[in-house]
């Protein structure tokens, strides 16, 4: 049995309608294997909660980065909520712990799932927004970001380079990139991936990592780097790590 009360205690939030903190907890492949349990899953919350997330990232970046340009704010916020964040601070608060998941999806694992943890923390935002208003969702967001704009702001954090890249081409007024994999080798155990990132159908740059996310962001540096030099953008983002 979940203890809800010392799941609130651990939030630091005390909700009013307890049914909404259950539901972000809810995974659809529970529902798969209960269809008659109350609550649904907490895919919709999570879609509320990924939106208040960005608003209150994106307000708290305007004012403490006042120098910054618009295509430099996304970039930073591009890292500030990324899933591999969100993941980190769903699990110090053992948001994993609490899903309530169907057979299968908990057998592979699925309570450490980055993508699991990230969607739990982002229904759990929606969940407030909606049981205590905007003002408890800002304070529970930026308590779980505070470690992570403290990096920023030290430098210690590397741009998102997909993030750039997309700003970049669409301000230009073109279609977003398109990441496309070209080939796979290697061994299960330490494969390789080399992946290609297209904007209609023109080769901009190519990247290998030990999964396609890795090959994907190892691409879009590669193509940043060569409209560097051909279109003269900046070659750092400031409050950002420099890349090596």
């Amino acid at each position: 049995m979940i203890d809800w009360g010392n799941c609130q205690r651990i939030l630091g939030v005390s909700f009013t309608n307890e049914a909404l903190l259950k539901q972000a907890f809810v995974h659809s492949s529970y529902l798969n294997e209960n269809p008659d349990f109350l609550l649904p899953s907490n895919e919709r919350l999570e879609f509320l909660g990924d939106a208040v997330l960005d608003f209150v990232a994106a307000e708290k970046l305007y004012n403490e980065f006042p120098e910054l340009s618009e295509g430099e704010l996304t970039a930073i916020r591009a890292s500030l909520v990324c899933r591999q964040t969100l993941a980190k601070a769903a699990f110090s608060l053992k948001l994993g712990n609490r899903l309530l998941l169907g057979r299968g999806e908990e057998v592979s694992g699925g309570r450490k799932k980055q993508g699991n943890q990230a969607n739990s923390i982002e229904a759990l935002i929606g969940a407030i927004y909606l049981d205590q208003g905007l003002p408890k969702a800002k304070e529970f967001i930026l308590r779980q970001l505070e470690p992570h704009l403290k990096k920023i702001k030290q430098g210690e954090i590397s741009p998102n380079y997909k993030a750039l890249l997309q700003e970049f081409i669409q301000s230009e007024k073109h279609s977003p990139p398109t990441y496309h994999l070209m080939k796979a080798t290697g061994p299960d155990h330490e494969k390789q991936f080399t992946v290609s990132v297209l904007v209609e159908d023109k080769v901009l740059g190519q990247g290998t990592g030990k999964n396609k996310k890795a090959a994907e962001l190892e691409a879009a540096k590669s193509a940043w780097r060569k409209l560097q030099v051909k279109e003269a953008l900046p070659t750092s983002i400031p409050g950002l790590a420099k890349d090596k």
